[in-house]
């Protein structure tokens, strides 16, 4: 029915980091409505308990309810890490997050089973992106790094020059060691500092960007279900924060890479 196909997508994260994912997902799927939840006010969530973080979810998962949303993207690798089982469980719309959609695409594009994973402190040990390879094509060869400067990097918009690449360098130089042949950036920070981080690990070295995988999960699962909306008009997004913080229009538009709409603060404790 044609109002199905013209639901929205609803993408939540802790921060701004998912707009980088919103943005991959506006490139696949132009003509689909978003929309989109920041927990700017409660942000990180990898520093909380794994209870925390699920109960935050949860709030954020029924925020996006209320709009008849079609399906949920969780582009926050620590609820992806921590919770996505048990929002896959509570609710009966389709749930994708970005750590199985980064793994599994790590699994296609390795091709001497060696990969590496970056990501913030919580992600990383977590061992979510190691076990989701491990079971999707029993790669034992994995090597994992966080990388917490590359956030306020991401943020402050120092992605390129000689400090991102010092950081990048010392970060990184161990595990470009293992010899490994794909990384996965796994946090959503991190496709910012793509170009200095390809830089570092060399040009034989496949970057995976759980964003752009996640868009084309989206796509497919869409396009199977008769839910891809084939208008001829652009999507609409909305944005909603939990809290507005200074400078936000200057840092998302590096994330969304493009001006994007002034976002309405909700009080998500209410959900």
């Amino acid at each position: 029915m044609e109002e199905n196909r013209e639901r929205p997508i609803g993408i939540f994260d802790s921060g701004v980091g998912g707009l980088t994912v919103v943005k991959q997902i506006l490139k696949e799927l132009p003509n689909e409505n978003i929309v989109y939840f920041g927990d700017t006010a409660r942000v990180p969530y990898g520093t909380k308990s794994k209870e925390t973080i699920t109960h935050f979810a949860m709030q954020d998962v029924r925020f996006l309810l209320s709009f008849n949303v079609k399906i949920i993207v969780v582009a926050c690798n620590s609820v992806s890490s921590n919770s996505i089982d048990i929002l896959k469980r509570k609710f009966s719309l389709p749930v994708i997050g970005v750590i199985d959609a980064g793994a599994e695409a790590a699994c296609s594009y390795t091709r001497n089973r060696r990969i590496g994973v970056i990501g913030t402190d919580a992600t990383v040990e977590s061992n979510a992106y190691q076990m989701k390879i491990e079971g999707k094509c029993s790669a034992k060869n994995i090597f994992a790094r966080s990388c917490p400067l590359f956030v306020p990097l991401a943020e402050e918009g120092f992605t390129e020059g000689k400090i991102p690449g010092m950081i990048a360098e010392k970060y990184l130089t161990e595990i470009r060691k293992k010899q490994i042949d794909t990384l996965i950036l796994g946090c959503t920070h991190y496709p910012l500092l793509a170009t200095t981080i390809q830089n570092v690990m060399g040009e034989d070295v496949t970057l995976v960007d759980p964003g752009v995988e996640v868009a084309k999960r989206v796509k497919k699962y869409l396009t199977e279900n008769e839910l891809y909306n084939d208008s001829s008009y652009r999507g609409n997004s909305k944005f909603y924060l939990s809290d507005i913080p200074r400078h936000f229009e200057k840092v998302a538009e590096n994330f969304l890479g493009g001006p994007i709409p002034s976002p309405v603060k909700v009080t998500i404790e209410d959900y």
